[in-house]
C-alpha cells in the first residue's frame, strides 16, 4: 500500500489504520522513544517491537476511539473545517498568496514575514523550497503543532479559529439513543449512564426496569471492560463508573489513551 505524503491524510478509516499498523518496526521504536525517553511501559515496548497482538490491540483502540470521540461529531467537524476552508479560499482569490498568508494572522502571529506561534519550545519549521501543508484540525487546541521529524515534508496543524465549543451529539437527537450505544449496546449504555452515581444492582434494576440478574450480568461485563468498578460497603455492593467509563460517556479527547490502557492490560 502506497503511503500518502505527510499532510495528505486518507479518507477511509480502515485504510488509515492499516497504514498505521504497517509502520516499520524501526520507526515505531524510534518515535515511541521520543514519548518515553526512559523505559516505556511494557505494552508500548511490545508495540515498538512490532508484536502482532500489540498492533492488533492498537487497531481496535483506534476504531473504538473513532466510534466514540469522532463519528458522533462528524457534522460539526465538517462544518467547522468547511468554514475555515472558505476563509482561506476567499483570501487567496482576493489577494493571492499574500492574502492567504495574511488570513492566518488570526491563528498565528507574524514576525518578519514568518509565521510564529507560542510553541512549547523554540523550533523553526524550515521549508527548504518544499510546499508546506497547512491543516486545520478540530482536535488541535491552544497552539499549532508540527511533525517531530524535520526530514519529513513540512506540515503545520493549527486549531480552528474561533475554537469550536463542545459540539452537540446529533445522533442522540435523531435516534433517541446515547452515542455510546453503538459501541457497547443500548442496555449497557443505559447502565453505564446511570452509574454516574454509586448504585447497587437492586437500585439499577429498579431504575432501568430490568431484572436483578440481567442488571448484574451487564454490570459484570462493564466491570471486566474497566468501565465500572464495584465496591463493598457492609453487606451491600455499589457500582460506579471508572474514569474510563466517564471518558466513554463524555466523548473525551483522552479516550484513546484510556481505551489503550484497558486494551493493554494483558501486557502490563
Amino acid at each position: 500500500m502506497q503511503r500518502p505524503r505527510p499532510g495528505q491524510g486518507v479518507a477511509d478509516l480502515e485504510v488509515g489504520i492499516d497504514l498505521v499498523l504497517g509502520t516499520p518496526k524501526n520507526r515505531l521504536a524510534r518515535e515511541l522513544s521520543q514519548l518515553f525517553p526512559k523505559a516505556p511501559p511494557r505494552g508500548f515496548r511490545r508495540l515498538g517491537e512490532g508484536v502482532p497482538r500489540a498492533l492488533e490491540l492498537l487497531g481496535e483502540a483506534l476504531r473504538r476511539c473513532y466510534a466514540v470521540a469522532v463519528e458522533p461529531y462528524l457534522p460539526a467537524i465538517r462544518a467547522a473545517v468547511a468554514a475555515d476552508r472558505s476563509v482561506r479560499a476567499e483570501a487567496a482569490l482576493a489577494s493571492g498568496p499574500r492574502g492567504l498568508l495574511d488570513s492566518y494572522d488570526t491563528v498565528l502571529g507574524r514576525e518578519n514575514d514568518a509565521l510564529v506561534t507560542d510553541y512549547p519550545f523554540d523550533r523553526g519549521l524550515r521549508l527548504d523550497g518544499r510546499p508546506p501543508a497547512i491543516v486545520p484540525a478540530f482536535f488541535c487546541v491552544r497552539t499549532p503543532v508540527t511533525l517531530a521529524d524535520p526530514h519529513l515534508d513540512p506540515v503545520l496543524v493549527h486549531p480552528l479559529h474561533p475554537a469550536p465549543g463542545r459540539p452537540a451529539r446529533s445522533r442522540r437527537e435523531t435516534t433517541g439513543q446515547l452515542p455510546v450505544a453503538q459501541l457497547i449496546g443500548p442496555t449497557r449504555a443505559m447502565v453505564l449512564d446511570a452509574l454516574e452515581h454509586p448504585r447497587t444492582t437492586t437500585d439499577l434494576a429498579g431504575l432501568l426496569g430490568l431484572t436483578p440478574p440481567t442488571t448484574s450480568r451487564h454490570a459484570t461485563v462493564l466491570r471486566e471492560a474497566g468501565l465500572v468498578e464495584s465496591r463493598r460497603q457492609g453487606n451491600r455492593v455499589f457500582h460506579l463508573r471508572t474514569r474510563l467509563g466517564d471518558a466513554l460517556m463524555n466523548g473525551a479527547l483522552q479516550l484513546l489513551v484510556a481505551v489503550w490502557t484497558v486494551l493493554f492490560r494483558p501486557f502490563v
